[in-house]
């Protein structure tokens, strides 16, 4: 999801050079921009309803939904505005290294639902962390811990469950922490870098005027039918 240079934007939201559709096409959501059906579960912090964060985060959505292209992508629902602190399973995502070593590969999603939240008995994220924003980018943000000391508590809550739930997926050491608000539909067209790079910059400055960072519910355990709403079934924070 980040980019760090205008090179790498291309890489990741230009046309050229790309043969192939964006990454979930076809099994998130369709070229309709619907979100299919695709369940799972996994555990995030949902940004604070009703607060200036998610206020922050509406007009960046809004923003987003104004510029040229805008229907190269589709968006999700404001209420599901959420971090991902530790990948759950998915239907469509059966790997070894992405599901529980105790539970076939072939295993019901509600079945591994349960199996997992069993054995959050007893669970917790050692302490509240709090994130910021680092870079805005069409599908959304990409963010990390508002200190060192808050990005430690949440990588070290990921060690944890990988540890007491037996998978770590392959960018487990490197994940990068986001809040989806957007997926992409389309591959943008080349002249579009030049109006999104300074747009999004631009953007970034609503979140950085946020003074504690983006307000975020504690952790839990969600359930979810589709990328449009994250049910909570265990708080682990």
């Amino acid at each position: 999801m980040a980019y760090a240079t205008n090179d790498e934007f291309g890489r990741n939201f230009i046309s050229t050079g790309k043969d192939t559709p964006p990454r979930h096409l076809g099994t998130r959501y369709d070229g309709a921009g619907n979100f299919l059906y695709e369940p799972g579960n996994t555990f995030v912090s949902h940004v604070v309803d009703g607060s200036q964060s998610q206020k922050a985060l509406m007009e960046v959505r809004e923003r987003l939904r104004a510029l040229p292209h805008a229907d190269h992508f589709t968006f999700t629902p404001v209420s599901s505005l959420h971090k991902t602190l530790f990948q759950g399973v998915i239907e469509g995502r059966r790997g070894r290294e992405y599901w529980p070593a105790a539970l076939p590969a072939d295993a019901a999603i509600p079945e591994t639902t349960s199996w997992i939240d069993e054995r959050l008995e007893g669970f917790s994220v050692k302490a509240p962390f709090r994130i910021k924003a680092d870079m805005v980018t069409p599908l959304g943000v990409v963010v990390s811990g508002l200190t060192d000391a808050d990005e430690k508590v949440m990588r070290e809550a990921r060690d944890n469950l990988a540890e007491r739930l037996g998978y770590r997926h392959p960018d487990h050491d490197d994940y990068t922490f986001h809040i989806t608000l957007a997926y992409q539909l389309d591959w943008l067209p080349p002249q579009a870098e030049a109006i999104y790079l300074p747009a999004l910059a631009e953007m970034k400055t609503l979140l950085d005027a946020l003074p504690e960072g983006i307000e975020l519910d504690v952790p839990a355990f969600c359930v979810f039918d589709d990328m449009e709403d994250f049910r909570p079934l265990r708080e682990i924070g």
